[in-house]
């Protein structure tokens, strides 16, 4: 499997998420109460898969190899990419906030909870279609074979060591808890992002179910 394959199996399991973290935020706004369980799982999963995982395997493994064939980082759509990896670390930093925060009662804390959710749901969503429809393809026109065998070497390392063998089993389970108990769709019966109108000229301006082929 190739590299960018693997990436994109991973975002069909943080879609899975990210529509359970939409459900939760949008039960808060209704009820004024924050499913606290729910909330911790889902930000534990996004932390953990989406971004120690998933996102370390672009920034320590794939974008390293693409600047190695000419592609440029500090610029264009790796560099956007990486900005838009720090800005939802600081939007679960905030929903971790706000958490601790509900679950001591604090005023306002569900609110606040509910408004990072949507703003991190947005950003991740548009974030993965760019990654499906504009990045991915075009490091696929630069990669060589070599490297490819390379970038999926390391991100095994990434599950061995970064992550620690059978945490990425405990993430899809729990993903999967979370999907069943909302309703949503598991990664295995999602489809790639597409990315239409304006998201799709944002991307092109900037010019998993499986991990590591688990």
């Amino acid at each position: 499997m190739r590299p960018t394959e693997i990436l994109s199996s991973e975002h069909r399991v943080i879609e899975q998420v990210l529509d359970c973290l939409e459900k939760i935020a949008a039960n808060a706004e209704r009820s004024g109460k924050l499913e606290l369980e729910a909330a911790r799982t889902a930000l534990h999963v996004l932390r953990t898969f989406a971004d120690r995982c998933h996102h370390g395997k672009e920034e320590n493994c794939l974008f390293p190899m693409l600047a190695k064939r000419g592609f440029p980082t500090d610029a264009g759509p790796v560099a956007v990419m990486l900005h838009e990896h720090e800005s939802g670390r600081s939007e679960i930093r905030g929903m971790e906030s706000a958490l601790a925060d509900a679950a001591r009662g604090e005023p306002h804390a569900v609110r606040y909870f509910a408004a990072a959710a949507r703003r991190y749901v947005e950003l991740l969503r548009e974030h993965i279609a760019k990654e499906d429809n504009v990045l991915f393809p075009m490091a696929e026109s630069m990669l060589r074979d070599a490297d490819r065998d390379e970038v999926v070497s390391s991100f095994e390392a990434v599950e061995l060591v970064d992550i620690r063998p059978g945490t990425h089993e405990q993430m899809l389970s729990l993903a999967d808890a979370l999907a069943r108990k909302f309703g949503v769709a598991l990664a295995s019966d999602r489809s790639p992002s597409v990315m239409t109108g304006c998201c799709h000229a944002h991307g092109a301006a900037a010019n998993t179910r499986s991990c590591a082929g688990h």
